[in-house]
C-alpha cells in the first residue's frame, strides 16, 4: 500500500488522493504531528535524537493511556467492595487494607511509592 506524505499537520493516509483529517487542535494527537521531532519540542539537538525522543513520547503516552484506564477499573472494583462492605454494616475504608497496599507500593517503588499508592488511595475511596 503506498502512503502519500504531506507538510501539513495532516497524518498519512492511503493513496486515495485524499489525506486523513487533521487531529483536533489542542490533542496529545495534534500535538504529536505537529512538529513532534522538533528540537524546541523534544529538546535533542540532532535529528536521530529528536526522532528516538519523539517514538519514546509516543510509547510513554500510551503506557500513561492504559495507566488511566487501569486506575478506572480499580476505582470501579474499589466502589464494589465498599459497597458490600457499607451494605453488609461495615466502615467504607478498612484502614488496616490501606496499610497493606501502602506497603506493597513502597516496597515496589521506594518512598515515591507511597506517595502513588496514597493518590490511589484517595482516588478509590469515592465520594463520601
Amino acid at each position: 500500500m503506498t502512503t502519500i506524505t504531506t507538510n501539513t499537520p495532516e497524518t498519512t493516509a492511503p493513496a486515495t488522493g485524499t489525506a486523513a483529517p487533521a487531529p483536533a487542535p489542542g490533542t496529545r494527537a495534534e500535538r504529536s504531528v505537529a512538529g513532534r521531532e522538533s528540537a524546541e519540542w523534544t529538546g535533542a539537538r540532532t535529528e536521530e535524537a529528536a526522532g528516538a525522543i519523539a517514538n519514546a513520547r509516543d510509547r510513554i503516552d500510551a503506557l500513561d493511556d492504559r495507566i488511566i484506564g487501569l486506575v478506572q477499573e480499580r476505582m470501579a472494583v474499589s466502589a464494589v467492595i465498599q459497597e458490600a462492605r457499607i451494605t453488609s454494616g461495615g466502615r467504607r475504608v478498612n484502614l488496616a487494607r490501606e496499610m497493606e497496599v501502602l506497603e506493597h507500593f513502597r516496597d515496589a517503588l521506594g518512598k515515591p511509592g507511597t506517595a502513588l499508592a496514597m493518590t490511589l488511595l484517595e482516588l478509590c475511596r469515592g465520594r463520601v
